[in-house]
């Protein structure tokens, strides 16, 4: 099976060229330099992972891939301006250089051109692979909408986080190796385990990510920890010491959040590790991640034939950046 690396160095063979007409320059150039600001490509590579997983790879794999890739990156660009966010990958947001109507503009091109790129698929394809793509376009935006609804209450539930999270983040791995998968000719039941795994892997993933912004070391992790603390963001972690803190800690924890001492992040943390959240967040973790495994294993093919879907569920996992 081809490694993560060779993949993604295959998907950026095939989509590193001009994806927009030249005029007018101001709406497509700042495309094609948000595209090339690339990221690690994940979504794509997964439907390259999902296709090889019954056979070789097609290109028709590569063509959803790019669709794939345009979705998730029109969906940063419209994030971006929800969130008033300066940067993206290290660079300024295209609202924040070029104004919100041509960022909102450039996004709904994006949309556009990936369904250019579903319509390249084989007929025979084309009906399952628009209806699981338009269903989850839907629940990446309806993520995105808890997400931002969640932003004005006091509390949440770790159930209603986990829906959120589920919407803005997972289905968007789940549908890419699913769609990935029914270009391969995998059967329904094969298709739903795959989509379980990334369902799974997705949580997973979220839940690492909000604890190395808590937890991580700075220098490995490439920001300075503590971010969601300060922006107090409802994450896993805060949720759950919410849920666990009593008495004092707990009076002190709702003062922190009203607050925005110098002192705030290093406290909060006090109060985290006093609640064992550092550990639950890792137990919670691995929890889904196994679950996602465990799906992997239901999957009717050879064990070889998965390593590459086990490697990349430990990178995206076991990562400390």
């Amino acid at each position: 099976m081809t490694g993560i690396e060779t993949l993604q160095t295959s998907f950026e063979s095939y989509f590193n060229h001009r994806h927009f007409p030249s005029f007018p320059s101001t709406l497509y150039d700042p495309l094609e330099e948000f595209l090339s600001n690339s990221g690690k490509r994940i979504r794509p590579v997964l439907c390259l992972m999902g296709n090889e997983l019954f056979g070789d790879i097609l290109q028709d794999a590569y063509h959803l891939a790019a669709a794939v890739e345009l979705f998730h990156n029109f969906t940063l660009v419209h994030d971006d301006i929800m969130d008033k966010a300066p940067l993206r990958r290290g660079k300024p947001t295209v609202h924040s250089v070029h104004g919100e109507p041509t960022a909102l503009l450039g996004g709904d091109v994006m949309m556009v051109v990936a369904y250019d790129y579903l319509n390249k698929v084989d007929a025979s394809h084309v009906k399952k692979v628009l209806h699981l793509f338009n269903k989850t376009a839907k629940e990446v935006c309806e993520g995105q909408q808890l997400d931002m609804d969640f932003e004005k209450l006091d509390l949440v539930s770790l159930e209603q986080y986990l829906k959120m999270i589920e919407l803005k983040t997972s289905v968007l791995l789940a549908s890419s190796l699913q769609l990935g998968a029914i270009i391969g000719g995998a059967s329904e039941g094969n298709q739903q385990h795959l989509y379980e795994f990334g369902r799974n892997l997705g949580i997973a993933f979220q839940v690492q990510d909000d604890y190395l912004d808590a937890f991580g070391d700075p220098d490995k992790f490439g920001k300075q920890v503590g971010g969601d603390i300060q922006s107090n963001k409802k994450t896993f972690l805060l949720i759950h010491a919410l849920e666990t803190a009593e008495g004092e800690m707990l009076d002190e924890l709702h003062q922190l959040i009203k607050g925005h001492s110098d002192e705030k992040v290093e406290k909060v943390l006090s109060i985290y590790k006093a609640c064992g959240i550092d550990r639950w967040a890792n137990a919670l973790k691995e929890q889904y991640l196994q679950k996602a495994l465990t799906h992997l294993d239901e999957i009717a093919v050879s064990k070889e034939r998965k390593t590459s879907l086990v490697e990349l569920a430990y990178y995206l996992i076991k990562r400390e950046k």
